[in-house]
């Protein structure tokens, strides 16, 4: 179901994200990201002089190179539109995720290692979000793997979300043994 109608109304901002997972011929797995931002008028910028109504004013693009357990073993972040000319200069940085592996943890080691003046806070927002593009894309990789796992491990899905709450339907369905309803 969609939003209901808004009110009459005038655009000014649009951010755009477009997310993807893609197999390697080498076996890792890339996720990739890239976020747009553009105004719907022309404002003065000390840096760019004069962003033009739809030019970007924010053009971000992260690559993720990891495994098949989630460990990060590249990075590459560029910055093609900024407001300002010091912006690329933090995408450096991000090479301090190579290692870390996407899970548990993860949001708390990207604010650690590039948060703040360490990093560039659009670029950090968009790579806590490529998390769940890394497991929607290895998800089949995974569930072949999970049907390995001993009968009395959890299932890595229970209880992180309402849908996989241990007290729901389907985890009564798909995993009664962790169920924990009436």
């Amino acid at each position: 179901m969609p939003l209901s109608p808004p009110v009459e109304r005038e655009p000014f901002h649009r951010r755009s994200y477009e997310f993807g997972g893609y197999r390697r011929a080498d076996g890792l797995w890339d996720i990739e990201g890239r976020m747009v931002d553009v105004k719907s008028y022309s404002f003065p910028n000390d840096y760019r002089g004069v962003i033009q109504a739809g030019e970007p004013l924010h053009d971000m693009s992260i690559r993720l190179t990891i495994d098949e357990d989630f460990l990060v073993h590249d990075i590459e972040v560029v910055t093609d539109s900024g407001p300002f000319g010091v912006c690329a200069a933090a995408t450096a940085n991000f090479k301090q995720m190579v290692g870390v592996t996407v899970g548990l943890g993860w949001r708390r080691a990207i604010r650690e290692r590039v948060g703040g003046v360490h990093g560039c806070t659009h670029q950090v927002e968009m790579l806590q979000a490529m998390a769940t593009v890394a497991f929607q894309t290895l998800y089949p990789v995974r569930a072949k793997k999970q049907k390995e796992r001993p009968a009395d491990q959890p299932p890595p899905l229970l209880n992180t979300c309402h849908a996989f709450r241990s007290d729901g339907e389907i985890v009564k369905k798909s995993w009664p043994a962790f169920y924990t309803g009436d």
